[in-house]
C-alpha cells in the first residue's frame, strides 16, 4: 500500500518531534554535571533533578496516551512540545541567573528543578500522540516498521544531543553571560520552532475516535534509555489478558530488567562527573570529552540492537547473560580507569551489555505469554524501563559521593548476581 505524499511530509515532521525531545533532553543531561560543580550545588541535586522529572514523566504519560483518544492526536503534540519549549526555555533562565549570580547557585537548581517538573509533567504528553497518529494513518501490515522507524528517533536523539552539546555553548549577550545554560536556550528554540510547524501543518482532529488504535507510554527519553521496542508492542499488541507484575510466568524477567535498568541508569548518570574527576578538569573543559565517553555508548548500546541482534538472531535468555557479562565487565572497567579512552571504550563495552540485556529481557517476558497479552506485557516492560530512571540517578550518585568507583563497582557486582540469578530462573517458552 503506497503512503500518500502528505503523510510522508507529515511523518518527517512527527520524527524531528520525537528526535528534538530526546536531543533537548540529553543534550542538557549531558552538561549538567559540568553545570552543577560550576554553580558549586550537590552533586545529589542534579541527580534530583531528572529524577523528579522522570518520575513525572512515567505518571503522566499514560494518561496524556488515553486523553488523546478523547482530545485528538494534534493537541496532545502541541501540549508536549509547547511543554518542552517552556520547560528548556525556564531552566536556561534560572541557571543563567545562578551563572550570572543573581541568586545563590542553590537557588538556581531549585529553581531548575521545578522547570523540570513541567517537561516531565507536559512533555509526556507528545509522544503518545505521535504514536497514536503513526499507527492511525498505516495499513496494518505497514505498521510495526513505522512505529519502529518512529522510536529509532529517540536512539538517534540520545547520540545527537550529547553530540551537539558542547557546540551549544554561548558566550554573552551584552553584559550577560549564557555559558553552560545555553544548550536549554537553543533546545528551546528548537522547540517553537517545531510547536509551530505543528501548527501549521498537521490537521486538526478534535474529538479523533480510534478504531483501534492508541498510543503507549514512551520511556523517559535519558543517557542510557535506548528502546527495546516495547512500546511499539505496547501500540500494537492485544491486551484482552491483563498480566500483573508479579505473574510467575514474567517476574523473572522483569526483575532482570529492573535490576539492570537501575545499573544502567544511575551509571550513566555520573558518567559526566567521573569524567571530570578522574581526568582532573575544570567544570567548562570537560563538555567535549563528556560528549565523546556518551556518544561512544550510545553508537555501542544502537550497534547492538540495530545490527548485531539481528545478524546473531539468539534467545532472549542467551542475550541476558551475554548482556550481563559484558556489562558486569565494562562497569568495574568504567570506574577504575583514569583516561579518557578508557573510559570511552569502557562505557561503549558497558553500553553495549546493556544493549544486548534491554531486547533480551523484553523478548523474554513477551515470549513467556499468549497473543491475547502482548500488549499488557509490553505495557509493563516500558514501566519497568521508566521506573529505572526515577531511583537510578540518585543511587548513582549518592554512591559517587562516598567513592567515584562505587556506582560501577555496584553495578557490576549486580550484573553478575542477574548474571548467576538468570542461569537457573530464567526459562523461555513460544
Amino acid at each position: 500500500m503506497t503512503r500518500p505524499a502528505v503523510f510522508d511530509r507529515d511523518f518527517a515532521l512527527l520524527f524531528v518531534v520525537m528526535l528534538t525531545i530526546a536531543a533537548g533532553n540529553t543534550a542538557l543531561q549531558s552538561v549538567l554535571p559540568a553545570l552543577g560543580r560550576t554553580l558549586h550545588v550537590a552533586d545529589s541535586a542534579v541527580a534530583a533533578a531528572f529524577s523528579v522529572s522522570a518520575l513525572l514523566w512515567v505518571i503522566a504519560a499514560p494518561l496524556w496516551a488515553r486523553r488523546s483518544d478523547q482530545s485528538g492526536r494534534r493537541a496532545m503534540i502541541l501540549t508536549g512540545v509547547g511543554g518542552f519549549a517552556v520547560s528548556l526555555f525556564l531552566c536556561g533562565v534560572f541557571l543563567a541567573a545562578g551563572i550570572n549570580r543573581w541568586v545563590a547557585g542553590s537557588t538556581a537548581f531549585i529553581l531548575f528543578i521545578a522547570g523540570r517538573l513541567i517537561y516531565g509533567t507536559f512533555g509526556s504528553a507528545a509522544p503518545p500522540a505521535v504514536q497514536a497518529l503513526v499507527a492511525g494513518r498505516t495499513a496494518r501490515d505497514e505498521r510495526t516498521r513505522a512505529l519502529t522507524l518512529l522510536a529509532s528517533a529517540t536512539g538517534l536523539g540520545t547520540i545527537l544531543g550529547p553530540a551537539v552539546a558542547p557546540f551549544l555553548i554561548l558566550g554573552s549577550i551584552g553584559a550577560v553571560r549564557i555559558g553552560l545554560a545555553g544548550p536549554a536556550f537553543i533546545a528551546a528554540g528548537f522547540g517553537v520552532v517545531i510547536f509551530v510547524a505543528v501548527w501549521a501543518r498537521l490537521p486538526h482532529d478534535h474529538g479523533y475516535r480510534p478504531d483501534g488504535v492508541q498510543g503507549a507510554m514512551i520511556g523517559y527519553p535519558s543517557i542510557g534509555g535506548q528502546g527495546t521496542g516495547a512500546t511499539v508492542a505496547a501500540a500494537m499488541g492485544d491486551q484482552r489478558e491483563q498480566v500483573q507484575l508479579v505473574d510467575s510466568r514474567i517476574r523473572h524477567w522483569l526483575l532482570v530488567g529492573l535490576v539492570m535498568g537501575h545499573a544502567q541508569a544511575m551509571t550513566g548518570q555520573v558518567i559526566g562527573f567521573l569524567v571530570i574527576d578522574q581526568l582532573h578538569l575544570a567544570p567548562a573543559h570537560a563538555l567535549q570529552p563528556t560528549g565523546i565517553v556518551l556518544m561512544m555508548g550510545a553508537g555501542a548500546a544502537l550497534l547492538v540492537q540495530w545490527g548485531v541482534i539481528p545478524l546473531l538472531d539468539l534467545a532472549p535468555r542467551r542475550l541476558v547473560l551475554i548482556g550481563c557479562v559484558l556489562a558486569a565487565a565494562g562497569t568495574a572497567l568504567t570506574g577504575i580507569t583514569t583516561s579518557l579512552y578508557g573510559i570511552a571504550v569502557a562505557y561503549a563495552l558497558a553500553s553495549m551489555g546493556f544493549g544486548f540485556t534491554r531486547p533480551g529481557f523484553t523478548a523474554g517476558a513477551s515470549l513467556a505469554v499468549g497473543p491475547e497479552a502482548q500488549g499488557s506485557v509490553a505495557g509493563r516492560v516500558t514501566s519497568i524501563n521508566g521506573a529505572s530512571f526515577v531511583l537510578g540517578p540518585s543511587i548513582g550518585v549518592a554512591l559517587y559521593e562516598h567513592w567515584h568507583a562505587l556506582p560501577y563497582l555496584t553495578a557490576g557486582a549486580a550484573c553478575l548476581v542477574v548474571l548467576v540469578s538468570g542461569w537457573f530462573t530464567l526459562r523461555e517458552r513460544g
